[in-house]
């Protein structure tokens, strides 16, 4: 099937005199969970970012440190593998000419990854939506949500960010990242299956004027409800028409998510200037009403994770598959009615596929969990006020000190973590340090940052702060980031332990509160290795996930969570 696929890409290659054909994980608005994946369509891969280059004769998939066991399973058969990095440190394929569609890839990508070595074609039609039967979702309206869930109105959204512009001599503000513009207008939409994002673009202007970017059908039901009565809405056909028509200025765009498409539309008229867009940085930081509905989100999502684990570990017979226990815990979150859909794919992996940072099980590829084994659970879900994100490793029988240890070990730097002064340690990297120390010592380590922002009712991956060894973003209050160290032995287990946190200020100190409420797994922790201070934590935070979590538990589950403290 894939190789049928490959080959009909190939057969376009001579009506454009191009040598090969470069496919990467994004759609056109840049987002990481997309209803558009061509790449999966053209490698099999299925992780959340890479790029396949299709060559006549060999093919490429290039991948991040998070995805290397993964794709070689998926795509391995097809594809070359490599470091994502070595598109831009080494000189992989040379002398080249690669088409692209520029709708797909920003100048900087381009300058970055491609053009050393190579030339580059431009392609505007999509040769991959040329051979491909990819069903777009149905057509659906966006919708707003109120002032009482978001804690601020649009209006006023909009006045900070043009006050923004005017202070820093901008004109206009190009918005091309759907989530920033879902946070200043307060809509959502469904063009992701895992994230409420309005697939649109917009611009915004010094004197406040809003002008969205999005078919029509986009807007019916806002229209309706007067809710864009201060912006206009562009019909994308026009787009080159509308900029030419636009006052001469400076227009500030993130070259992280503007295409190399719409800048060439832009410096025809415009004076561009590159920068972050500042909505990122603004939408980091939550609000009260925020922090407040994502606290009530994470009690609702706690008694699922918790009902889940419960009866995962009470099984008389362990005969259910990866994709059962998925379906298992979908089906206990949906029995709540402000759960939506889940924030990411479950990642669900018994023994060595615990091991896979990513893992996805299909029904055509998942295993019977085994009860010698241990299980690693990642998953998520938005909910009507909230968006959470979750891993909890569970184990089943009595297990080796040296899984024991090394689970003790990535406990031990999540509590660091938790546990951070943030006036002293004030940027992800150096917290970083903190959680892989234990683990370090024995010379282990993960491959992955240890924490990432995380959005309202939005993407479960956002910037600009996260907990890596090069994020250098100052940590402020109100921020939410993963706290996640792990381990994973190739072909023997994955461990990770993951709480969502907020950033709260405790009389003078600035530090991390909890909003994951769910039993970390007693039963692989050698209390030996933990110091008094680490079992007071422990101890604290099963005492409030019992507070929170119990009321709504039966009596079993009751009984068995309290054993936890």
């Amino acid at each position: 099937m894939i190789k049928k696929r490959i080959n009909k890409l190939r057969s376009k290659f001579i009506n454009y005199g191009i040598d090969g054909y470069v496919v990467p994980k994004n759609d056109e608005f840049f987002s990481e969970y997309s209803n558009k994946d061509r790449l999966k369509f053209i490698s099999n891969f299925t992780g959340s970012a890479g790029y396949a280059v299709i060559l006549k004769n060999r093919n490429y998939l290039f991948v991040d440190g998070r995805y290397t066991i993964q794709s070689k399973i998926e795509s391995g058969k097809n594809f070359k593998i490599l470091d994502y990095f070595k598109i831009i440190n080494t000189s992989v394929f040379k002398n080249l000419n690669l088409g692209i569609d520029p709708s797909l890839f920003t100048s900087k990508q381009i300058q970055n990854f491609f053009l050393k070595n190579n030339k580059v074609t431009i392609i505007k039609e999509n040769l991959v939506d040329k051979i491909s039967k990819i069903k777009s979702k149905k057509k659906s309206s966006f919708y707003s949500i109120d002032k009482s869930i978001t804690g601020e109105s649009h209006h006023k959204k909009v006045s900070r960010v043009s006050s923004f512009l005017k202070r820093n001599k901008y004109d206009y503000l190009f918005i091309t990242a759907p989530e920033n513009i879902a946070w200043l207008l307060n809509i959502r939409g469904y063009d992701s299956p895992t994230s409420p994002i309005p697939n649109s673009n917009l611009l915004l202007t010094k004197e406040k004027q809003v002008f969205l970017i999005v078919e029509k059908y986009k807007t019916t039901k806002l229209l309706s409800e007067k809710k864009l009565k201060q912006s206009q809405i562009i019909d994308p056909r026009y787009i080159l028409d509308f900029f030419d028509k636009l006052k001469k200025g400076t227009i500030l765009i993130d070259e992280k998510t503007c295409s190399l498409y719409f800048e060439k539309v832009i410096e025809k008229k415009l004076k561009i200037k590159k920068k972050e867009d500042p909505i990122y940085f603004l939408k980091s930081i939550k609000n009260k009403i925020e922090i407040k509905n994502m606290i009530n989100a994470h009690v609702i999502d706690g008694v699922a994770l918790t009902k889940f684990i419960y009866w995962i570990k009470n099984l008389k017979k362990m005969n259910i598959t990866e994709v059962d226990a998925q379906n298992k815990l979908e089906q206990i979150r949906r029995m709540n009615s402000k759960y939506l859909f889940p924030s990411f794919k479950t990642i669900a992996g018994s023994g060595k596929n615990g091991a896979i940072v990513h893992y996805r099980a299909t029904k055509n590829n998942t295993k019977l969990i085994k009860k010698n084994e241990i299980f690693l659970c990642d998953s998520g879900g938005q909910y009507k006020y909230g968006t959470t994100d979750v891993t909890r490793t569970i184990c089943f029988e009595n297990q080796n000190k040296n899984i024991k240890n090394i689970f003790t070990n990535v406990l031990k730097g999540h509590i660091a973590v938790a546990q951070t002064d943030l006036n002293k340690k004030k940027t992800g990297k150096l917290i970083d340090k903190d959680a892989r120390k234990f683990l370090k010592k024995d010379r282990l380590d993960y491959s992955h940052g240890t924490g990432h922002g995380v959005g309202f009712f939005l993407n479960v991956h956002e910037g600009p702060q996260s907990i890596s060894k090069s994020n250098s973003v100052k940590i402020q209050e109100g921020m939410i980031l993963s706290n996640e160290p792990g381990y994973y032995k190739k072909d023997k287990f994955g461990i990770r332990i993951e709480n969502l946190v907020y950033v709260k200020k405790i009389g003078r100190k600035l530090g991390f509160e909890n909003l994951t409420l769910a039993p970390i797994e007693k039963e692989l922790i050698n209390f030996n290795l933990l110091t008094k201070q680490e079992k007071n934590y422990l101890f604290n935070y099963h005492l409030k996930v019992y507070s929170k979590i119990s009321p709504f538990l039966n009596r079993n589950e009751k009984k068995w969570l309290a054993s936890f403290i």
